[in-house]
């Protein structure tokens, strides 16, 4: 057995049990969904899961501060994930961190250090993270969060109270909660037996003379509510509300014909962000289904003959992954809006969409509040036989090992036709199951800029890499040679308009001075590094590749 110090994070779903007694096999997807969330933030911050059970998970880290990075990282991600149920279904963890002597058998851990994690997890709340004291003072100083102490907390099983703290959570809105400070427990020194008599007597003289005061009391009023006169009848706030709530839905509305749905498979958008990025400008006018975005040729052919020809009132709700809801003839506008967006949250809820439906027109006017998605320009990707190539998940850029185990098991078996696109921070949309390449093509760039908040790439479409995907460099992210500070400021628009020319493989070196050198329209990866090196050490010293294909380049670790 190995002995060490570790930072232990414990963490595990508030309310598991009730979540699998209301629907079981839902709750076991969607635990499955955001197990990849949380493991992939634990890879990429150096942690390490030895343990699994259920709802609940340990790992270790090398140091407190990654520990409660990552676990501020899963609970802001998994909240925006959450936003797409109601309150009674939504699947918050609880998670706990400390410092502690643990020992290693077999690849778990043992001992006091995990423990009292996981008695700290316990204390946590719903969606938050609680820590010890060692991991205050290794944190404090070094992150920008901020803490309540809750003092020490006597906890099941463990000899010593824990003195503990609670890590503030951001709020959608930018500030930041404030923990709920729980009372230290304490125990309370037993009564000696000789006392229960005189306490016992005390109460029931106390109850007899409060029981006699309240008969009293209640007589008085009785009489006097007898002779008084009735007060003129006002509606109570409670009454008032009621009126003005909104009627139920009206049963026509199963009748009113609907938008056709997205199958099930449509879209898999894999990154944290919940909506269209806020910095569009809304979106206004007439509703032109041409201009649509994230949706599927049978829903804007749907718009653009019975949706537009049908009278008032009639609404148009969607989300980023591409499902809809569309309710005509209702009673009110009111219940159009509602009608919609049910419908269609109703339809990204079985599917597991983590995005939530917003109303995109009611009536024939656009009331979206985001703006069209960033979109490269058209063509949206092209076929070159020198660089393209069979998919293969384990070569997809960019994005971490997690993410190419999902594409391997939802994107490499799916239906044609079927896109990928990827965004510079690692955001990605798949569409499966399109009327043609272009449409799968279309709506990944749509959902995946809308995710990144600018223009993404299409990297693959159906069983092919559609770009250059280097293998010689490891891939930093994408190359924009007019925006490039490696490039000298006046050679960068040359770079642009070269590289816009050539097909094959391309590849760009600079020198010391950032004369950039080119290898252009090469036969393979090998050949386009070699000549960018050869041509930039002609006008520069000490060259190095910085661009492979739209990829920008470094060593490999």
């Amino acid at each position: 057995m190995k002995r060490k110090i570790a930072a232990i994070f414990a963490a595990d779903i508030a309310g598991y049990s009730r979540l699998v007694a209301e629907d079981e096999e839902e709750t076991l997807r969607r635990l499955a969904s955001y197990r990849e969330v949380i493991d992939d933030f634990i890879a990429k911050a150096n942690g390490r899961i030895f343990n699994t059970a259920g709802d609940a998970v340990l790992a270790e880290f090398p140091s407190a501060v990654d520990a409660v990075r990552c676990a501020i990282d899963i609970q802001e991600s998994l909240r925006t994930r959450n936003m797409a149920y109601p309150p009674s279904r939504q699947m918050s963890f609880r998670i706990g961190i400390t410092i502690g002597d643990v020992v290693e058998r077999n690849g778990d851990l043992l001992g006091d250090g995990v423990n009292i994690a996981a008695r700290l997890e316990g204390l946590a709340e719903v969606g938050g993270i609680c820590v010890s004291r060692a991991v205050h003072e290794q944190v404090a100083n070094k992150l920008s969060v901020q803490f309540a102490d809750i003092g020490a907390q006597e906890v099941k099983n463990i000899p010593t109270p824990v003195h503990a703290y609670m890590v503030a959570m951001r709020r959608e809105d930018g500030t930041y909660s404030k923990p709920q400070v729980k009372k230290a427990a304490s125990k309370v020194a037993a009564a000696p037996v000789w006392m229960w008599p005189l306490v016992v007597a005390v109460v029931s003289v106390v109850a007899i003379v409060v029981s006699g005061f309240l008969y009293n009391t209640k007589l008085k009023q009785t009489v006097t509510a007898a002779v008084a006169p009735a007060p003129s009848a006002s509606p109570s706030p409670t009454s008032t509300a009621a009126a003005m709530a909104p009627s139920p839905m009206p049963t026509q509305m199963a009748k009113a014909p609907m938008a056709p749905m997205a199958p099930s498979n449509a879209g898999a958008a894999m990154a944290p962000m919940p909506t269209p990025s806020p910095s569009a400008a809304p979106m206004t006018g007439k509703l032109a289904a041409d201009s649509v975005p994230f949706i599927n040729e049978r829903v804007r052919n749907y718009l653009a003959g019975d949706y537009s020809a049908a009278g008032d009132y009639k609404a148009f709700a969607l989300n980023v992954g591409g499902f809809t809801g569309s309710v005509l003839n209702q009673p009110s506008e009111e219940a159009a809006r509602n009608g919609a967006i049910e419908q269609c949250q109703k339809r990204a809820d079985a599917a597991q969409s983590p995005r939530r439906c917003e109303l995109y027109a009611v009536g024939n006017n656009v009331v979206y509040t985001h703006g069209k998605p960033p979109m490269p320009p058209a063509p949206y990707f092209r076929h070159d036989t020198m660089t393209e190539r069979a998919f293969a998940s384990k070569d997809f850029p960019i994005v971490r090992d997690p993410q190419k185990v999902r594409l391997e098991n939802m994107f490499v078996p799916a239906a044609k036709s079927r896109s990928v696109a990827l965004g510079p921070g690692g955001q990605y949309f798949m569409v499966l199951g399109a009327s043609s390449a272009e449409e799968a093509a279309r709506r990944s760039l749509e959902s995946c800029g809308a995710i990144a908040g600018v223009a993404c790439m299409v990297v693959a479409v159906d069983d092919n890499f559609v770009v250059p995907v280097p293998t010689l460099l490891r891939i930093t992210g994408f190359f924009h040679a007019a925006s490039n500070a490696s490039i000298i400021a006046d050679q960068r628009d040359e770079v642009v308009r070269k590289l816009g020319e050539a097909m094959g493989w391309n590849a760009v070196a600079v020198g010391t001075a950032g004369r950039p050198g080119l290898g252009l329209k090469a036969a393979d990866e090998q050949a386009a590094v070699n000549t960018a090196l050869a041509d930039c050490a002609k006008r520069d010293s000490d060259c190095h590749v910085i661009a492979i294909g739209p990829f920008t380049v470094g060593p490999i670790n």
